[in-house]
């Protein structure tokens, strides 16, 4: 177990000092997290709303600050390239999150033609059913891609990079909220860059 919350931790840094230079991106993932932790309450009220405002919220904040707002050039900081960073990522790198929310996209647009989803639902009525559809295929998706990453994993590093990779993803919402709180107080301050001051000290 040692191992495992080693790794974890490891993880969790890496996560950190490569991928959340940016406070917009840091103050998006708050937003995200905290819609996270109310999605995972959801889910056990109503895991079709839960799984609409983690998609439409939570994802969206979240995906928004790597996409648009986290820097993309040499990383002084840690001495490494987009490129590096992009090869070594542990979990969904940009490249594998554009195939993730394209998915995302065009499940609202397949229901849109096909109510029946080629015949694995049972087509519903009205907006509001419309709704609930899309978001019970984004919670199959959602559930889908974190087991496929999980499993891919299992082959291309080992059992346990993956039930590791998998815990940081559930837990990240929570650690998030910790670790980003004060990314809106340093945006009020005019700080658009973390300095990253404890990964120099680190390295």
């Amino acid at each position: 177990m040692n191992d495992f919350f080693r790794t974890l931790s490891v993880q969790r840094w890496d996560d950190h000092r490569y991928y959340h230079h940016s406070r917009i991106n840091q103050a998006l993932h708050l937003l995200s997290a905290i819609s996270f932790v109310v999605a995972y309450a959801l889910l056990f009220v109503d895991p079709v709303a839960a799984a609409l405002l983690a998609w439409l919220v939570a994802m969206t904040s979240r995906q928004a600050g790597h996409f648009f707002f986290e820097p993309k050039g040499y990383d002084h900081v840690n001495r490494a390239t987009h490129e590096h960073k992009e090869d070594i990522k542990v979990g969904y790198n940009l490249r594998r999150k554009v195939v993730l929310m394209a998915l995302w996209a065009a499940a609202p647009l397949l229901l849109w033609f096909d109510r029946s989803l080629f015949g694995l639902m049972t087509p519903s009525a009205g907006f509001e059913g419309f709704a609930r559809q899309v978001g019970m295929v984004w919670l199959w998706l959602g559930a889908g891609g974190l087991l496929f990453r999980t499993v891919h994993l299992f082959f291309i590093a080992d059992v346990r990079t993956g039930l590791v990779w998998m815990t940081k993803v559930l837990t990240d919402p929570f650690h998030d909220i910790l670790l980003y709180w004060r990314a809106p107080l340093h945006l009020l301050r005019g700080e658009l860059i973390d300095p990253m001051g404890r990964v120099d000290q680190r390295a």
